[in-house]
């Protein structure tokens, strides 16, 4: 018997321009996000969504669990601006999370653009890229966690030491906090009160108690 099957034809995506990668003059300008990927100690795969200030390199978001579909990108977006503020525009690669039409319908309502790389060129998305390399050398490759929950516990206190505490080559040997402050033009009465990630973390950040065990920050 012969059926007539529907051919499926891929879609091509829309002309990618590139553009100068440039440092913007002060923060919420620009973000940058991406995803990684890691492994639980029982094999179970989890992914992680970053998202980066470019002026200041500032860590804003770590997202980790089993599925992140557009629709968890745009929820965490709407959390990261209550109380950050919002951005000019976003710079994203071509995943099918960053090109589906919730996050652009979303982008879209409020006024942020969307800035697609061209596929297959990571280095013009290179300060995500850079932060992902530490996040896995210094946090994914040395620590194995046991669960989704203690894995987001710790990635919180190692947000709070890359921003406040790890200096930057490219920041002048400042930390994230550090650069902001003195480069990114804040009326300095209100300078302490720009919102950061570490004014809204209220825990320990030497210590983190687990279900069964304790980790130190050294």
């Amino acid at each position: 018997m012969k059926l007539n099957l529907r051919s499926k034809r891929k879609k091509r995506l829309p002309a990618r321009v590139k553009e100068p990668l440039l440092r913007p003059i002060y923060p919420n300008i620009t973000w940058s996000m991406d995803f990684m990927h890691d492994t639980l100690e029982n094999g179970k795969s989890v992914r992680s969504l970053n998202i980066i200030d470019d002026f200041n390199r500032e860590i804003l978001n770590i997202t980790i669990d089993t599925s992140l579909p557009s629709a968890r990108v745009v929820s965490e977006l709407e959390q990261l601006i209550d109380w950050r503020g919002k951005p000019e525009r976003i710079r994203v690669d071509n995943g099918p999370e960053f090109i589906a039409g919730k996050l652009k319908d979303w982008c879209s309502n409020n006024g942020i653009v969307i800035q697609y790389i061209q596929p297959g060129k990571p280095t013009q998305n290179s300060l995500v890229e850079r932060f992902n390399r530490t996040f896995r050398t210094e946090f994914l490759d040395v620590y194995l966690f046991e669960n989704i929950r203690q894995m987001r516990n710790y990635s919180e206190i190692w947000m709070w030491m890359y921003n406040n505490e790890r200096p930057h080559s490219a920041l002048q040997y400042l930390t994230p906090r550090d650069f902001l402050l003195k480069y990114g033009k804040l009326a300095q009465a209100k300078a302490h009160e720009f919102p950061t990630f570490q004014q809204n973390f209220n825990n320990d950040n030497k210590k983190l108690l687990t279900k069964s065990s304790t980790f130190e920050c050294t």
